[in-house]
């Protein structure tokens, strides 16, 4: 994996770091965290992340969430207890 030693500048209040071209990101906003040894991680966010799983979940149709729910029923079975 490669790496580059980048200058920190002061910008107003903050700190800055020019990101080189062979690391640029095809984003508009990062979440940045901190690990529990003082590293930086840098954690690209897409706007549409979610898109692609509610494509997927509306593909299922109503038989098939139907099948899914009688299977989680089977599986979970009416509990016999006690009166109290």
């Amino acid at each position: 994996m490669p790496t580059t030693i980048m200058p920190v500048f002061k910008h107003g209040h903050n700190q800055v770091v020019q990101i080189p071209a062979e690391f640029r990101l095809d984003v508009e906003q990062v979440e940045i965290r901190r690990t529990e040894n003082g590293d930086l991680v840098l954690h690209p966010l897409r706007s549409n992340r979610g898109q692609a799983l509610l494509q997927t979940l509306s593909d299922f149709d109503a038989d098939f969430i139907t099948a899914l729910e009688l299977d989680r029923a089977e599986l979970l079975g009416i509990q016999e207890r006690d009166n109290l």
